[in-house]
């Protein structure tokens, strides 16, 4: 073979020529979209940053997002930032009622979470844990006092708690039901015992019952009667919770006081008296308004443990009998041991109204 069968025809030269060239060109193409991709590549990579990182850029203390999808499915323990008081629970107690707890910690609500993990909520943290409390038992104790109970009030109904809405309602209901002055009137002297027995307060007992009179009653009788009941619903309004405040309408007296400290009996101020008339007799009721204070404040003294000691007690009567020496309405006698070393705590003093002689109630003798 020759050296110029080596030569290839010119037509096939020409297509070798332009597969190369084409072949060169799809080369170049294929570098452009890969450095195309390089490129996209790198813009992705910048988009990416981590959520820590992207989060302090935009804001350095605390993000806004889907509790679930910050935290995730995963995660049973919840740390809470309520008003600067922090609380740890679990997210099964948050979500076990219909509330906007619940809203919030399934992914419905939008959450504030701050760098280190605490979830905000801008709300006062004083009764959050009672209400974590009625989460978890649907039970709780009321705060004392009427302002606890509506301030615990308010957060039940920020959180939407209807359960514990009606519990801390019904709980002021009950505070005003108890606020109102409850005056028992005893029908037996077995019931009168009971009671005076089973309470630890001071009782003070009015007795009016004007069945018991048999004479008619002398001019201001009847004004100084209504005077002795006015004071006595005084006295019970303005130391009811502290005294208890019985009514007798049953008894042997038209209109006595009897005064009780511990279960015992410790005055007694009588304020009914016979006036012996030149014609007839009448019955005449008086108003010691100053004596009935008196017994009530010594009552107090038995309000609390332990009951005051023998010198007090004395100290008290050697008063009583220098101040009512020389008063001409009224007597006064003790009754119980008298004997030296008895305990004066056993004593009941007694007060009486003087008898008079002459209807319009001058002294005798004068």
């Amino acid at each position: 073979m020759s050296g110029d069968s080596c030569q290839l025809p010119l037509h096939r030269l020409c297509l070798q020529t332009q597969a190369i060239s084409t072949g060169s060109q799809a080369i170049s193409t294929g570098s452009q979209a890969i450095s195309t991709g390089s490129q996209a590549i790198s813009t992705g990579s910048q988009a990416i940053r981590p959520p820590y990182e992207a989060s302090h850029m935009v804001c350095p203390k605390s993000k806004t997002c889907s509790y679930r999808a910050a935290l995730g499915l995963g995660n049973k323990y919840v740390r809470l930032n309520v008003g600067g008081t922090l609380f740890y629970t679990t997210l099964q107690v948050l979500t076990r009622q219909d509330s906007m707890l619940k809203a919030m910690f399934s992914g419905r609500k939008e959450v504030f979470i701050d760098r280190d993990g605490w979830i905000l909520i801008d709300r006062c943290g004083k009764h959050f844990g009672s209400i974590l409390t009625y989460l978890r038992e649907e039970a709780v104790s009321l705060p004392p006092g009427r302002q606890g109970v509506l301030e615990l009030l308010a957060e039940a109904k920020y959180y939407l708690i209807q359960g514990l809405v009606e519990l801390c309602q019904g709980g002021l209901q009950e505070q005003k039901e108890l606020s109102l002055c409850v005056i028992p009137v005893v029908t037996s002297a077995k019931e009168e015992m009971r009671l005076i027995q089973a309470c630890t307060k001071p009782v003070v007992k009015l007795l009016y019952n004007r069945s018991n009179n048999k004479y008619s009653y002398t001019s201001n009788s009847d004004d100084n009667l209504l005077k002795n009941i006015e004071m006595f619903d005084k006295l019970s309004l303005s130391y009811n919770g502290r005294v208890l405040f019985i009514k007798d309408v049953i008894g042997d007296e038209i209109c006595c006081w009897s005064f009780y400290g511990q279960g015992r009996k410790l005055a007694e101020v009588c304020c009914t008296s016979i006036v012996y008339a030149t014609e007839k007799k009448q019955t005449k009721v008086e108003f010691p308004e100053a004596r009935i204070y008196e017994e009530t404040l010594n009552a107090l003294l038995y309000e609390t443990l332990p009951v005051p000691d023998d010198t007090l007690l004395e100290a008290t009567r050697r008063r009583h009998a220098h101040s009512h020496a020389h008063c001409g309405s009224h007597s006064e006698e003790e009754e119980g041991p008298t004997h030296s070393g008895a305990d004066l705590r056993e004593r009941v003093r007694r007060i009486h109204v003087k008898r008079y002689s002459t209807y319009d109630d001058r002294p005798l003798g004068h």
